[in-house]
């Protein structure tokens, strides 16, 4: 029974082992390296744009903190409608029926 139980637990970490080494041995070929960079790449950059939109929350949180400062020691109103862009130009008439 002992010899039984020993031939099965070397078995099990051979099989175990050649697995091992076969994940290994296609991971170092040009395929699996090309694919782990590219994995690597993917991750930077959602990496790179989640601190983007951290960055433009954090703007956008101390513009409005300096706007109220703004509001309350002068006075004036720093709101939206004084950021507001203006309204677009109409074209002139002759640029107009250029493209008609």
């Amino acid at each position: 029974m002992k010899r039984l139980f020993w031939l099965g637990l070397g078995v099990a970490a051979g099989v175990a082992l050649s697995r091992k080494a076969t994940q290994t041995a296609r991971q170092a070929t040009p395929a699996g390296l090309a694919s782990n960079l590219g994995d690597a790449v993917g991750e930077l950059a959602g990496a790179i744009g989640s601190f983007g939109a951290d960055v433009r929350a954090g703007m956008s949180e101390r513009e409005h903190e300096l706007r109220d400062m703004v509001e309350k020691r002068s006075g004036i109103a720093t709101g939206d409608q004084a950021t507001a862009r203006p309204a677009a130009r109409t074209r002139p008439a002759r640029a107009r029926r250029a493209e008609g």
